[in-house]
């Protein structure tokens, strides 16, 4: 395996820790700071939103400089604004840097989506990106149960100090592990923001943002739903946590083989598929306790089946803008987290029970399903041989 690649899963550990560590650790940081757990709260959503807003403008600044530069300095970004939160005294400066530690996120799975496509072999992309993306996937299995046991039982700034630090260790790694790629001497600010004159970078965004939102209906109420649903006491949802990280890694490396073996747009109408038909199941069966552990698993691996196809989407369809179009992947990625979680509460605050959010999440990766479909028919067969 290329050394560089491994570089890379090392930053995508980090930037996994930074972003999903948080929900398990928020009644800790609400507690320390003395607010309550809806202001907390907000820490999810700035980070997000610095995902969104420094996908594109980190990719526009950095665009004629070399990758490994580049990548170099959004880990150091990283580092440092990760460092300042965690040493952040009060409310308002937790706030801004938990939105600064959030800008580094998209433009780093952008480039390194680029950089992971050509330094694999003719016909591997799509499994070379999953290889990054192995990193996201190591800390749902391990690192986020990991650092909410010490935010729990210790501090919940020793946890962002350990993740401000692999910061640091991805920086080492690339700095040592990732060739040198030559700056693209064609690239150029104006073709990079043309992409988002077509119609079709629009469907991408709406293909990611709409059926990636059905994940996260599901998984931002999976404690209530093993909970209150399924019958598991709150000390079993760290056994659910770790087995829907686990499914999550298989599922990765899955994704990465089915785009290269049938294309990235078929490999995303299947996985949308699926995922929609696994939320149904679950529906109906969260209420048997003894199938809460395997729903867990296959949820989890089938939904992340989803994350290698479209990248290389975004890649393939966005010729002279490829970065741009795969940093913009991954705020459109964090729009899906927003509104699944958004439209997934409509139903809880109706009165329904937890696992009706499940139905929304197969409303959503359905309408996923159905857009990849239009982007294969208007798209794909539209381009010439």
């Amino acid at each position: 395996m290329n050394k560089g690649l491994i570089a890379l899963a090392f930053g995508g550990l980090a930037i996994g820790m930074t972003e999903f560590t948080m929900m398990g650790i928020l009644p800790d940081i609400a507690k320390n700071i003395h607010i309550d757990i809806p202001t907390a709260s907000n820490l999810i959503g700035l980070y997000a939103l610095g995902v969104v807003v420094g996908a594109p403008t980190l990719v526009v600044a950095t665009s004629k400089y070399p990758a490994k530069q580049v990548l170099l300095f959004l880990m150091f970004l990283f580092f440092v604004f990760n460092a300042l939160f965690t040493l952040a005294p009060n409310t308002w400066s937790l706030f801004v840097a938990r939105f600064t530690s959030g800008l580094p996120h998209g433009a780093f799975f952008g480039i390194g989506s680029v950089v992971a496509a050509k330094l694999a072999k003719p016909g591997k992309e799509a499994q070379s990106i999953s290889i990054m993306f192995t990193g996201m996937t190591i800390a749902n299995l391990i690192g986020v149960p990991l650092g909410t046991y010490i935010g729990h039982v210790f501090d919940w700034r020793i946890t962002y100090g350990f993740i401000s630090l692999l910061g640091l260790v991805t920086c080492v790694a690339i700095y040592f592990w990732m060739p040198d790629i030559p700056a693209d001497k064609e690239n150029k600010i104006t073709q990079q923001i043309k992409y988002f004159k077509r119609w079709d970078a629009w469907l991408m965004v709406a293909i990611i943002a709409i059926g990636t939102g059905g994940l996260f209906a599901w998984i931002s109420y999976i404690s209530k739903l093993v909970t209150t649903v399924s019958g598991l006491p709150e000390a079993n949802v760290s056994i659910i946590m770790v087995l829907i990280g686990g499914g999550m890694v298989v599922g990765n490396f899955l994704g990465g083989k089915l785009a290269d073996t049938i294309s990235p747009s078929k490999a995303t109408i299947c996985s949308f598929s699926a995922m929609a038909i696994c939320l149904l199941i679950l529906f109906f069966t969260a209420h048997i306790t003894a199938l809460a552990y395997p729903m867990a698993f296959i949820t989890g691996m089938i939904a992340f089946t989803i994350g290698p196809p479209l990248q290389m989407m975004l890649i393939n369809n966005a010729k002279g803008a490829e970065t741009f179009a795969a940093a913009a992947g991954q705020a459109s990625f964090n729009i899906g987290n927003s509104i699944g979680a958004y439209f997934g509460a409509v139903p809880i605050a109706m009165g329904f029970a937890y696992n009706y959010p499940s139905l929304i999440g197969v409303g959503m990766a359905s309408i996923g399903a159905f857009l990849a479909f239009i982007f294969l028919l208007k798209v794909e067969k539209q381009k010439p041989e």
